[in-house]
């Protein structure tokens, strides 16, 4: 598979010269009924509506013309049959497979990853087995108790996205059950965790692919202090998702164990068993398998070369014309559903760790600019906080807006002929008209710019499917813009970096020692100096 660079493509001179004249939304007649209807398009359960991006017909063309001379979805038919994409040409790197598809391909008969396909297969079947003696009782505390309550224990990706799915998805919840989360090193955090549960019903679920991620070790050691202390088993109260081999590839341990594969980066992990062992438990296997199921059937929506009718595509363009063409640095996804509170936090680490470089896939810079700063909150909260910015800030923030038709719960009231649904998705929708519209005023305070570019992604109801589509649909977005850019969206080495010297720095506090051998004596001074004035030697 060959990627040439971003700006090397026909397409991105045409772009660049349509940049100068973008569609003025707020111009007279620059924003009508039939380009609300125009402008729209639909994957699976969601529909796009996009007449709010300040795109014309020629821009959609120049996209499109940049999806196929890129070769996006020839790329992402690749990483489907398991390319090896973790690389830079002539350089040492990880050289893997991304294969987190591969988790959701468990409904075909002929999936494109076979083996993947396979490995992912038997260990929905070992977890389907247990959550089965969860149920019937085979697996019980000591006191024949069943467990109440599973805690996972991970950090980054292996606590970002299961938890942003448990909170989306708590209405569905089996009940007397619940999922706590610790991630956090801060020893606060853990604390308050286990004061809130009754620790002799409670379920640890360890989660490190390597088995030797300090922050989870550290954590783990906490808590099977806390069980030691409470007169509990750890081994009876501990399960781990890990590498094969790993140093916590440990029966004797753990209460059961399951396995993640190196093919699986950690910030798309959340539908294979790092994900779906605590969502098994608090959900149910039910629910997982709807999770799949809805992330599977994006991941084939995902291969249409049409980009007006494949939503992760279209979107992952349009936010390359606000990025690259149109110069704005940042993206806001606003969620107008409480459910998805920490559903921006994991788009955070899946779009900036993945698209935060500035190499290509050659090992050389790049001369264009790669990933934006992602972030977001519940649009409703939102609207009484940061929108003041969105609306007149100088800055412009492109907004993606996630809405429902429906609620999840069914419950509702009716308020002067509307109901608090109705009222949560219009305020979504007049906030997308205001940013594009803008509002003339005498008083420049009150005055609204407007051509302020947005999106609203809308399904029926937040479901365990529809949250595997909406997962699934940003997946993609992310890894079509690193295949455009010809970066690798699959590796981290700027993690890594803090992490060597995290560990640097706890070798010197746990030693007690102004020299560390064979380090450089003015790196050392200097680590040294910054924890004397932290306060911490």
């Amino acid at each position: 598979m060959h990627i040439q660079d971003f700006s090397t493509h026909a397409a991105v001179a045409k772009l660049t010269s349509l940049a100068r004249k973008p569609h003025d939304l707020a111009a007279p007649g620059g924003l009508t009924a039939e380009r609300v209807g125009g402008y729209a398009a639909s994957s699976v359960s969601f529909d796009l509506l996009y007449a709010t991006q300040r795109v014309t017909p020629e821009v959609m063309d120049a996209l499109q013309e940049l999806a196929d001379q890129a070769g996006l979805i020839d790329a992402f038919l690749a990483m489907k049959a398991g390319a090896t994409l973790n690389r830079i040409d002539g350089y040492a790197c990880e050289n893997r497979q991304v294969l987190h598809t591969a988790c959701r391909d468990v409904f075909s008969d002929a999936p494109r990853a076979q083996e993947a396909t396979a490995g992912a297969k038997q260990e929905l079947a070992k977890l389907r087995a247990f959550l089965a003696d969860l149920d019937n009782g085979a697996v019980v505390n000591a006191q024949g108790q069943p467990f109440t309550t599973m805690v996972q224990v991970g950090i980054g990706g292996s606590d970002l996205g299961p938890r942003a799915l448990s909170l989306a998805l708590q209405n569905y919840a089996v009940p007397g059950r619940s999922a706590r989360f610790i991630a956090n090193v801060d020893p606060d955090d853990a604390a308050e965790v286990l004061r809130g549960i009754d620790l002799s019903r409670t379920l640890f679920n360890i989660v490190s692919k390597s088995g030797t991620t300090l922050e989870t070790l550290t954590n783990e050691q906490l808590v099977r202090s806390a069980l030691r202390k409470a007169g509990l088993d750890p081994a009876r109260h501990l399960t781990a998702v890990t590498g094969k081999g790993s140093p916590m590839d440990d029966s004797a341990k753990y209460l059961a164990s399951f396995y993640m594969e190196d093919y699986i980066g950690g910030r798309y992990s959340a539908t294979s068993m790092v994900g779906l062992v605590t969502l098994g438990f608090f959900l149910g296997i039910d629910a997982v398998m709807e999770i799949l199921a809805g992330a599977h059937a994006v991941d084939l929506a995902a291969e249409k070369r049409d980009i007006r009718n494949n939503i992760p595509l279209l979107m992952a363009l349009l936010g390359i014309w606000n990025h690259n063409f149109l110069g704005h640095a940042t993206v806001a996804v606003l969620p107008y559903s409480q459910a998805l509170s920490r559903f921006p936090a994991h788009l955070q680490q899946c779009d900036m760790e993945s698209n935060g470089k500035s190499v290509t896939r050659q090992g050389n810079p790049t001369r264009w600019q790669t990933g934006p700063v992602v972030w977001g909150e519940p649009g409703t909260n939102g609207q009484h906080a940061f929108y003041q910015l969105l609306h007149q800030g100088s800055e412009i923030v492109p907004v993606e807006f996630i809405g429902f038709r429906r609620n999840q719960c069914g419950v509702d009231i009716v308020v002067e002929g509307t109901s608090s649904q109705q009222k949560l998705v219009a305020n979504m929708l007049a906030q997308s008209l205001a940013l594009a519209l803008g509002k003339e005023d005498a008083n420049p305070a009150r005055r609204f710019a407007g051509n302020r570019p947005s999106s609203i992604l809308m399904a029926e109801r937040l479901t365990p499917r529809t949250m595997g589509e909406l997962l699934a649909i940003y997946e993609h977005r992310i890894a079509f813009q690193g295949f455009c850019w010809n970066i690798n969206s699959f590796d981290q080495e700027g993690v890594q970096l803090g992490k060597v010297l995290a560990t640097r720095l706890l070798r010197l506090l746990a030693e007690d020692r102004t020299k560390i051998p064979g380090e450089d004596s003015g790196q050392e001074s200097l680590e040294k100096s910054l924890l004397q004035q932290a306060g911490m030697v």
